[in-house]
C-alpha cells in the first residue's frame, strides 16, 4: 500500500467529488428498491401502476443504503490511492445494494450481457430480483466481487481475515452490521488482529454499521451507550473512529474523512512493519463505527407510524402497494426523490456524473480477481507423498501414527508453499500429531510474546485459536481468493462449524453453475480424534455427526474419505490437495494403529476408491463367497481384519470377502455421483446377491442411504456409531456400539448364506469373550491384553 495524498487531502471531498459520490449513491438507492418492487416501468417514464409492481414482494432494505453510501466512499479511495479493495458485507440480504453497485461499475452487464447497461438491462435487473429463475435477495455467489453471502450472519470479519492472509496488497472492507454483531461467530472474531502480520498480511477495514434494528427489534450494540460500545472495541485492539448522522452533505464530508484516517492508520502500520522487517507489538488497527438511520431515505412514516430509523423498514417498507392506493403513491414519491431524470439517460445509461464515482476498470471492487479467486491462484509446490510412507511388508504386522506422517508431509508442503498454504488447527497441532509443521512454521500470534513461549511467534503461519469457527472461516477466506489449506479438527468438534460448512458447500454448488466463476482450492478437512478413541474425553467427545452433513451435499462438490492407515492418508490428502472447488472430508484417527498397505497397494487402492483385500479373508475367487465384510474407516477396519480372522481360523468352512472403502461416495450409482462405482465394479466387491455386513465408522443408516438403489439393497447389514459411549476404553467403544470383531463374527454367521458346522459352538466363544470383555475392563480398567496386542502374524 501507498499513500501519496495527504489524510487531509484524502479526506477532502471537492463540489465535484461530492457531487459525484452523491449521484452514485442515490442512483444505487433508486436501483435497490427497484429490485424490490418493481416488475415493469423501471424509469418511471409513466406513473405508476399495480400492474408494475411485482405479485411478491421480497427483499430488504433497511440495510442497503447504508451498503451503498459505504461502497460510494470506499470506490472513491480505491480511485485515488489504486488500492486493491473487495467489500464484504455481514448484514443480511443487502442483496440488491450490491447487485446494484456492481452494474453501476459495468461489471453486472460484463458477465450478464442480457442485463445490459440501458433501459432493458434495467427491467431485467428488477425482474429477476427474488424471483422464480431469478437471482436471491443475499450479496451471493451470483453477485460479483461477492466472496461472502450473508445469509447465515457471523461470518463477514473471519471471511476477511482469512482473505488477506498471506495477501499483502489486499485490503478486505468488513462490515458487520449490527444484528450480526449479536451472533457467537461474529462476537468471537474480532480476534483476528491478534494473527494478522502487518509485513506479510494485507488489511481488514472493519465497519460495525449500527443502524439500530434488526427484523423485529432493537439489537444490542444499537442500545448500548456509545462509550460502552467503543469500550467494548478499544478492549479488543482496535482504534475506534465513529461517523453519526443522517444530514446530507455532512454524512458524506465525515465519513470520508473518517475512512481516510482508517487508511491513512493502515497504510502507516504496514509501511513501518515492512520496512522494519517485524513489529514489536500488535498494531492497533483501525475500525469504524458507522451510526445512521435503518432505511435511511425511505419513506419517514407509512399510516402514521415511523418508518425510518426502526426494526420496520428491515424488509419492504411499503408492503400493501397492491392493495393500498396510498401506499402506491408513497411508493412513487419515494422513488422519485432520487431524481432518476439526472442519473439515467434517456436510454437507462449511468450518466457521466455516476460514472465518475466508479474506480478504474481494472481496480471496481465488483471485478476484483481476488473475489473470483480461482483467476489468481496458483497451484501447490507438492512434494512426492511416498516420501513420507510407512514400510510395509507384512498386513497388519505393524503400527504407526498416520497422522504424524501426514505432518512431516505438511511440514514440507509449508517449506515450498511460504506464501500460499496454512494449517487451521484449534490448539490441536500438537494433539492430531501434525506437530512436524512446527519444524518449519511457529504458531502465529501478534500479541506478547513471552520467553517461556514455545513454538509462538510474530511470523508463524500455522494458525490456531480455539475457535472452530476462527479457523473454519479463516480457511473459506484464504481459499475463496486463492490459496490452499486445511482445518483440522477433533471430530466430534467439527459440528461446531458444521453450519459453515453447509454455507461453503451451498456457495461451491451455486459457483459450478457460473462459468464466469474460477475453480478455487478445496476446502480440505480432517477429522481425528475420532469417536472411536475418545475414551478419556467421553461421550461429548464421540460423535461422527459431519459425515450426515456432508451426505445431504451435491455430489459434484462433496467427497469423504476413510483412509485405513498412513499410506492410504498420504493417498488421500495428496489427492485432495490437487483437487478444486471441493468440500474434501478425511477421517482417521491419530492413534497408534495398524498398518495395511504398502505405497503401492495404497495408491491403487485409493485410485479404486474400494477393494478386496484378499489377505484379509478366505475367498479365491472359485465361488461366490458365503459373507461379505465390509468396512469404512480405521477402528471398524481393525475389528473386520480381526472378524476375518477368527472366522477363517475357526471357521475355515464359511467363505468370508473382506472390502475396504476408502471412497465413501463410491458406494452411490455411478449416475448419482461422478465417484460412484459402475454395476460392474459395485458387483465385482459385493456381488449382486451375497449379503454383505459393512462395519462402518459413523451411524448405520448412512450406508443405507449410500447403497439405495443398488441390486437388492437390503442385503446390507450396518454396523456403526449407535450413540453409545462413555470415558472407557477404545475396545469397549466398539463392544458398546456392536462393531466389535465379536458381534461381527456373530452377525457373519447369521448372515451368511449357509451355516457350516461348528457356527454355534464359535457363537457360544465369542459371547463368552464379550463377557469376560465386560469383567475384565471393570476391574482392571484396560482391555483384555489379548485386544491392543492384536495383530497378524507376520507372513
Amino acid at each position: 500500500m501507498t499513500l501519496e495524498l495527504t489524510r487531509d487531502e484524502l479526506a477532502a471531498l471537492s463540489d465535484r467529488q461530492l457531487a459525484a459520490i452523491d449521484a452514485w449513491w442515490r442512483a444505487c438507492n433508486y436501483l435497490t428498491v427497484g429490485q424490490i418492487y418493481l416488475k415493469d416501468n423501471p424509469l418511471l417514464e409513466r406513473p405508476l401502476s399495480i400492474e408494475d409492481i411485482k405479485p411478491r414482494l421480497l427483499g430488504h432494505w433497511g440495510t442497503s443504503p447504508g451498503l451503498s453510501f459505504m461502497y460510494a466512499h470506499v470506490s472513491r479511495l480505491i480511485g485515488l490511492t489504486g488500492q486493491q479493495a473487495i467489500y464484504l458485507t455481514g448484514p443480511g440480504h443487502g442483496g440488491p445494494a450490491l447487485v446494484a453497485a456492481s452494474w453501476l461499475e459495468g461489471t453486472y452487464s460484463e458477465i450478464y450481457p442480457d442485463v445490459s447497461q440501458d433501459q432493458a438491462g434495467i427491467w431485467r435487473l428488477f425482474r429477476q430480483f427474488s424471483t422464480p429463475g431469478g437471482i436471491p435477495s443475499h450479496v451471493s455467489v451470483t453477485t460479483p466481487g461477492s466472496i461472502h453471502e450473508g445469509g447465515e450472519l457471523g461470518y463477514v470479519l473471519v471471511h476477511a481475515f482469512g482473505s488477506v492472509f498471506d495477501n499483502p496488497d489486499l485490503l478486505s472492507i468488513a462490515v458487520v452490521g449490527d444484528g450480526e454483531a449479536e451472533t457467537g461467530p461474529l462476537e468471537g472474531s474480532w480476534k483476528g488482529t491478534s494473527f494478522l502480520n502487518p509485513v506479510r498480511d494485507g488489511a481488514v477495514l472493519p465497519i460495525l454499521h449500527l443502524n439500530g434494528a434488526k427484523i423485529g427489534g432493537p439489537t444490542v450494540l444499537g442500545r448500548k451507550p456509545p462509550a460502552e460500545v467503543r469500550s467494548l472495541f478499544q478492549g479488543h485492539g482496535y482504534e475506534v473512529i465513529e461517523v453519526e448522522g443522517s444530514d446530507l452533505p455532512g454524512m458524506h464530508h465525515r465519513f470520508a474523512a473518517a475512512l481516510a484516517t482508517a487508511y491513512g492508520m493502515i497504510v502507516e502500520i504496514q509501511r513501518s512493519a515492512r520496512d522494519a522487517g517485524g513489529i514489536g507489538v500488535r498494531p492497533r488497527w483501525p475500525m469504524i463505527i458507522l451510526r445512521s438511520p435503518k432505511g435511511w431515505t425511505g419513506p419517514e412514516q407509512v399510516d402514521g407510524i415511523q418508518v425510518v430509523g426502526t426494526w420496520r423498514s428491515h424488509q419492504v417498507p411499503l408492503s400493501g402497494v397492491r392493495e393500498n392506493p396510498d401506499h402506491l403513491r408513497l411508493l412513487e414519491e419515494w422513488m422519485r426523490s432520487y431524481r432518476p431524470e439526472e442519473l439515467f439517460d434517456a436510454d437507462g445509461a449511468p450518466v457521466e456524473l455516476v460514472r465518475e464515482a466508479n474506480p478504474p476498470a481494472e481496480l471496481r471492487m465488483s471485478a476484483s480477481p481476488h473475489a473470483n479467486g480461482g483467476l489468481v491462484s496458483r497451484p501447490l509446490d507438492l512434494p512426492n507423498f511416498r516420501d513420507f510412507g510407512v514400510p510395509v511388508d507384512s498386513a497388519g504386522s505393524d503400527r504407526a501414527e498416520s497422522t504424524r506422517q501426514l505432518g512431516s508431509m505438511l511440514a514440507e508442503i509449508y517449506r515450498r508453499n511460504p506464501d500460499r498454504f496454512r494449517l487451521f488447527c484449534p490448539d490441536e497441532t500438537n494433539s492430531n500429531r501434525l506437530g512436524a509443521v512446527f519444524e518449519v512454521s511457529d504458531r502465529a500470534f501478534m500479541e506478547r510474546i513471552e520467553p517461556g513461549d514455545v513454538q509462538i511467534s510474530h511470523d508463524g503461519r500455522v494458525m490456531e485459536v480455539l475457535s472452530e469457527h476462527n479457523c473454519h472461516g479463516w480457511l473459506e477466506g484464504y481459499t475463496l481468493t486463492g490459496r490452499h489449506g486445511m482445518f483440522a479438527t477433533y471430530e466430534a468438534f467439527a459440528m461446531v462449524s458444521a453450519s459453515q460448512t453447509v454455507q461453503h458447500s451451498k456457495w461451491l454448488e451455486e459457483a459450478t453453475r457460473l462459468p464466469w466463476r474460477a475453480r478455487i482450492p478445496s476446502f480440505n478437512v480432517l477429522l481425528t480424534s475420532t469417536a472411536w478413541r475418545n475414551d478419556h474425553n467421553g461421550f461429548s467427545h464421540q460423535g461422527p455427526g459431519l459425515i450426515q452433513v456432508m451426505l445431504t451435499h451435491r455430489g459434484d462438490i462433496a467427497r469423504i474419505y476413510f483412509p485405513p492407515d498412513a499410506n492410504c492418508l498420504l493417498s488421500v490428502a495428496d489427492h485432495c490437495l490437487r483437487s478444486t472447488s471441493y468440500v474434501n472430508l478425511i477421517v482417521i484417527d491419530k492413534q497408534p494403529q495398524l498398518q495395511w498397505l504398502s505405497m503401492d497397494e495404497a495408491i491403487e487402492h485409493c485410485a479404486r476408491g474400494a477393494g478386496v483385500w484378499d489377505w484379509a479373508g478366505n475367498d479365491d475367487g472359485s465361488r461366490e463367497p458365503d459373507i461379505v465384510l465390509a468396512c469404512a474407516g480405521d477402528i471398524v477396519t481393525m475389528e473386520t481384519v480381526a472378524a476375518a480372522r477368527i472366522l477363517r481360523d475357526r471357521l475355515p468352512q464359511l467363505c468370508t470377502r473382506v472390502v475396504n472403502v476408502v471412497d465413501l461416495m463410491g458406494l452411490i450409482r455411478s449416475k448419482d455421483h461422478p465417484h460412484g462405482m459402475s454395476e460392474t465394479q459395485f458387483a465385482e466387491l459385493f456381488t449382486d446377491s451375497v449379503d454383505v455386513l459393512f462395519a462402518f465408522h459413523g451411524f448405520p443408516g448412512a450406508v443405507h442411504q449410500l447403497v439405495h438403489g443398488r441390486p437388492d439393497a437390503d442385503r446390507f447389514h450396518v454396523r456403526g456409531f449407535i450413540e453409545q459411549g462413555t470415558t472407557t476404553t477404545p475396545f469397549d467403544m466398539t463392544v458398546l456400539n456392536r462393531v466389535s470383531r465379536y458381534h461381527l463374527v456373530i452377525d457373519a454367521i447369521n448372515n451368511a448364506r449357509r451355516t457350516p458346522a461348528g457356527s454355534t459352538e464359535l457363537i457360544a466363544w465369542c459371547e463368552e469373550k464379550l463377557r469376560e470383555h465386560s469383567r475384565y475392563v471393570v476391574e482392571h480398567l484396560e482391555d483384555l491384553p489379548e485386544i491392543p496386542n492384536w495383530q497378524i502374524p507376520r507372513a
